[in-house]
């Protein structure tokens, strides 16, 4: 990253984030000017302390300025801890900003822009990024007004006690800043290759975690632990990289300053011989160096810290500044409902990762208040059809109309409320049956939770269930099997009461008694609604008013049952293959 490019970064980050606190930042600032005084008064009472106390013997004295010395130290200390609490502070609320503005973009993100990257590579910028930004406005932002104030003040002091020797003593600091701007450079490229590395390693952990019967099935266990390790080889290196940049001032620094203070004693003792500075004013000279030799240090690393902290705030932006693509407009109206007549007219879609339109040119009515299905091999673009009405997607042609309206002319919100999903990859959160099924309505009452569960066939698992609705179900609903999870999604969708129901292989993971069940349910959930079903069961089949048969995006024909029967040998062979299934 290159220092205009810092520049830049760390300008947005102040006038964005750390300018709201700009009244705290002047009370920190205050108590370094305290820090930075209570330093330096520590080193100028050497002067009469070796003068008063050791050289003429004042009893006065000897009581009087040590008293003062711990003054200045408890001064020091406690404003010290005072700026250092007002900065963490500061650090952690920015902190907060951030991973909240994150987690608004994904949350209102499309579905297309979320999937473009992967589940670990956020987790890796939510977690390490934000806190390495972090660590630039608590640690950075203290250190520069800390060091940079004690550092002046301390120069102050050694210029009042010795002109000549303080303009030697500060040749060596333009090397110092030139060692800390090139360090500063590795340190910006060796953070953005352990991000990198991090976001990769909480990838494979995430796919781990979420894949191991697929790698116990198959004893695949020896080929992930190879993977494990390598990445982990690469974290672990890159990370021994950042801490070796990092250390790397320090022996530099200390031969600089050893170089200093050889000469710096040689010269000193030249101008006492000759008498243009006393012993007292030497001890002090000494002192104000010795305290000036930790900012010099400190402000070494802030400038690596910065290019850090600068490169993982710009991986932050990247996710917060990205555009929402399908997003909700409040000058828009409310979709108004009266048949829920949904028209697909001349649509057409691609995914941004694939080569060919998932649908191409597709125009179809799914009647109001009748269930519509869909049909066909895998890849024949159902489910597309099925995730662009709630604008999960935006077509790229065409357009799609519910009762006579543009779905992408009317607030996503008011659609979106008018409709219900069940997938077959069923989404459950680690919390109670109860929260779960209430997610569709979170002011529900009991009885309507009860009612739902009734409707989906989920009442009798859950009653034998040890907390019964209380019932914690782990992640991803561990504790539950495919068909009890189902039933509480079908439970969900029923709570919402919306007037359009979209059912993706609903029944999918349902033994045959469970099955029949909840198809009942579905029949009188779907009575007046309209209902747009992807499944390959007859049973669901059978039942629809009007079934598509779809292949490689496109439409075949379209008619009931018996009519596909007979006009269709593509229909009929696939409703011969599912009989023999």
């Amino acid at each position: 990253m290159k220092l205009n490019e810092v520049i830049i970064i760390v300008k947005r980050l102040y006038r964005e984030y750390i300018k709201k606190y700009i009244s705290r930042l002047i009370v920190a600032i205050i108590l370094s000017i305290i820090v930075a005084g209570s330093t330096s008064a520590i080193a100028w009472l050497l002067d009469p302390a070796v003068k008063k106390i050791f050289i003429e013997q004042n009893k006065t004295y000897a009581i009087f300025i040590p008293i003062i010395i711990v003054f200045a130290f408890a001064g020091k200390g406690i404003s010290l801890y005072f700026a250092r609490s007002i900065v963490i502070v500061l650090g952690n609320r920015i902190k907060q900003r951030l991973q909240n503005k994150m987690t608004d973009n994904i949350l209102l993100s499309d579905s297309q822009t979320i999937e473009a990257k992967h589940s670990g590579k956020y987790i890796s910028t939510f977690l390490y990024d934000v806190a390495m930004v972090q660590e630039l406005v608590s640690t950075g932002v203290l250190n520069i007004m800390k060091d940079s104030l004690t550092l002046i003040t301390l120069i102050c002091l050694m210029f009042y006690q010795n002109w000549k020797l303080a303009i030697f003593s500060l040749v060596m600091m333009p090397l110092a800043a030139i060692v800390a701007k090139s360090l500063g450079k590795r340190m910006g490229k060796a953070t953005t290759k352990s991000v990198i590395s991090s976001g990769n390693f909480t990838t494979l952990i995430s796919e781990i975690l979420k894949s191991s019967k697929i790698i116990k099935i198959y004893q695949r266990e020896e080929f992930e632990k190879k993977r494990s390790s390598d990445a982990i080889q690469d974290l672990t290196d890159t990370q021994i990289k950042i801490g070796k940049v990092q250390i790397r001032a320090a022996p530099i620094m200390e031969t600089l300053t050893g170089f200093m203070i050889a000469g710096f004693i040689y010269y000193a003792g030249l101008l006492i011989a000759q008498g243009e500075i006393g012993i007292n004013n030497f001890f002090s000279f000494l002192a104000a160096m010795m305290l000036a030799y930790q900012p010099v240090r400190s402000l070494a690393t802030v400038n690596m810290l910065v290019y850090q902290g600068a490169a993982a705030a710009d991986r932050v932006f990247q996710i917060i500044d990205r555009e929402i693509q399908i997003k909700d407009d409040e000058n828009l109206p409310k979709i108004k409902i009266s048949k829920s007549y949904i028209k697909f007219d001349d649509v057409s879609f691609k995914y941004s990762t694939g080569k060919d339109k998932a649908i191409r040119n597709i125009s179809i009515d799914i009647e109001g208040e009748k269930i519509t299905a869909l049909v066909g091999h895998s890849g024949a673009g159902k489910s597309t059809i099925l995730n662009l009405i709630p604008r999960f997607y935006e077509p790229q042609g065409g357009k799609i109309l519910l009762d006579g309206q543009q779905i992408n002319k009317v607030s996503l919100r008011s659609l979106r409320d008018k409709i219900s999903l069940v997938s077959q990859d069923v989404i459950l959160f680690d919390d109670s049956v109860e929260n779960n099924i209430k997610y569709a309505k979170l002011n529900a009452t009991d009885n309507e939770i009860k009612e739902a569960c009734k409707l989906a066939a989920a009442d009798e698992f859950i009653d034998k269930l040890p907390n019964k609705y209380k019932t914690l179900i782990g992640e991803n609903a561990v504790r539950l099997s495919g068909g009890q999870k189902q039933r509480i999604s079908i439970a969900r969708a029923i709570l919402k009461n919306s007037p359009i129901i979209l059912l993706d292989e609903a029944t999918s993971s349902l033994d045959a008694e469970s099955e029949e069940k909840v198809q009942n349910a579905i029949f009188n959930l779907t009575k007046n609604r309209t209902t747009l079903v992807i499944a390959h069961r007859l049973s669901t089949i059978n039942k629809a008013n009007k079934i598509i048969l779809m292949k490689e995006g496109k439409v075949l024909k379209s008619g009931t049952h018996s009519e596909l029967l007979k006009n269709s040998p593509e229909y009929e062979s696939l409703y011969r293959k599912q009989i023999l299934h």
